[in-house]
């Protein structure tokens, strides 16, 4: 089988497609498989160092503000489209896939439609329960959607081509021991909480986890592990000394910049605080984790108000919206929700039974089904 994957601009798309190339290699390993990324984005250091060969075009989203600056950037991405649809072009008669799958971010846009134009088989992996721009501007061209759950099929205008697989989890979060991390840090019985706002951190997230920490570090009842990602770690520094916390000093909080290990840590939780990234709602589902989430109001279409919806929908999460959060109020909630174990038993196991298996095995095997004619 020889496969082109096209993903860019976040690790939410990157990852997933990282998955997919690894599947496909174990089940096929004479499989040749080539990313396509922007020569300057992240998926070129991504890719390269899980050891795929990788072709960097130039390509860039658009401006929706109204500004002269803004439409001399659009100008620029449009003649940027046009690059990329030849650069693609000149890819795919050199390598000739079989297949060209793309995992999102605008990258995926060119590349993808050029192949279809080309009638070779074309795939896109839609990572969010709200689909993204591209993925809506790719469904009457491809082949197949492949979608997380149903709620996102229910946006497609051409449904007839939607599989529901779900996102590709790391399969560290199916073999990580729960008591590894419990252990170390001697939680015992208490409620084991894990928050964190992604790599770069989140400065709205952190000002709830702080209260809540303020609330918690004396009652002794709560073991808490934060990560505040790298741009957000010294406000969060300046949140601890005006809520008088030390963290060196506390037995119930750990806050760290980055958590490398990730799956270890949420085997361990009781409850996750988070943003809605589609990647973190499918690991939130694959360990069957409760979670508090607050969805970033800084992306398009606000998709991560429909990821964390997906989970509130099943009680398996409590949702808030970052421009109505209270944050002493909400920390206050969270506290009486640490409060009742069954509870948060009954949440993980609900977003557990939304788990829908091995999401990169079934993207294989409709890759596999496209290609054979099934």
């Amino acid at each position: 089988m020889r496969v082109i994957i096209t993903a860019g601009g976040t690790a939410g798309h990157i990852h997933p497609a990282i998955a997919i190339a690894d599947e496909i290699r174990k089940q096929q390993p004479d499989s040749d498989i080539l990313f396509i990324g922007r020569s300057d984005g992240m998926e070129k250091s991504i890719v390269t160092e899980n050891n795929y060969p990788f072709e960097g075009i130039k390509v860039h989203g658009f401006m929706r503000r109204f500004s002269i600056t803004n439409i001399l950037f659009n100008i620029r991405s449009l003649y940027h489209i046009f690059t990329a649809t030849r650069a693609s072009r000149k890819i795919f008669k050199s390598f000739k896939p079989d297949i060209v799958i793309g995992c999102g971010g605008y990258v995926s846009g060119p590349v993808v439609r050029a192949a279809a134009k080309k009638h070779i088989k074309t795939v896109i992996h839609e990572q969010n329960s709200y689909p993204g721009i591209t993925t809506r501007l790719l469904e009457k061209h491809v082949d197949l959607v492949l979608c997380p759950d149903l709620d996102s099929t229910n946006q497609l205008k051409y449904k007839e081509k939607a599989i529901v697989v779900g996102n590709p989890v790391n399969s560290d979060f199916f073999t990580a021991n729960r008591e590894k991390i419990r252990s170390r840090y001697s939680v015992g019985d208490r409620v084991f909480v894990l928050s964190y706002g992604g790599s770069n951190g989140s400065e709205g997230l952190n000002k709830v986890v702080a209260a809540f920490m303020a609330l918690h570090n004396p009652t002794d009842s709560v073991f808490h592990v934060h990560a505040t990602g790298a741009y957000a770690k010294e406000s969060f520094a300046r949140l601890m000394k005006e809520y008088q916390i030390d963290p060196e000093e506390s037995r119930n909080i750990k806050v760290f910049e980055y958590i490398s290990d990730m799956a270890d840590y949420y085997a361990a939780a009781d409850l996750i605080i988070s943003r809605a990234g589609a990647l973190t709602v499918s690991e939130i589902k694959a360990r069957g984790v409760a979670s508090v989430l607050i969805p970033s109001p800084n992306v398009t279409e606000n998709h991560q108000l429909y990821n964390a919806l997906s989970l509130a929908k099943i009680d398996a999460a409590y949702v808030f919206e970052e421009a109505q959060i209270d944050n002493d109020k909400l920390a206050t909630k969270v506290l009486q929700l640490t409060d009742d174990k069954e509870k948060l038993q009954e949440m993980g196991a609900n977003a557990k039974q939304d788990f829908s298996g091995d999401a990169a095995l079934l993207i294989y095997q409709a890759i596999k089904g496209l290609l054979n004619g099934v």
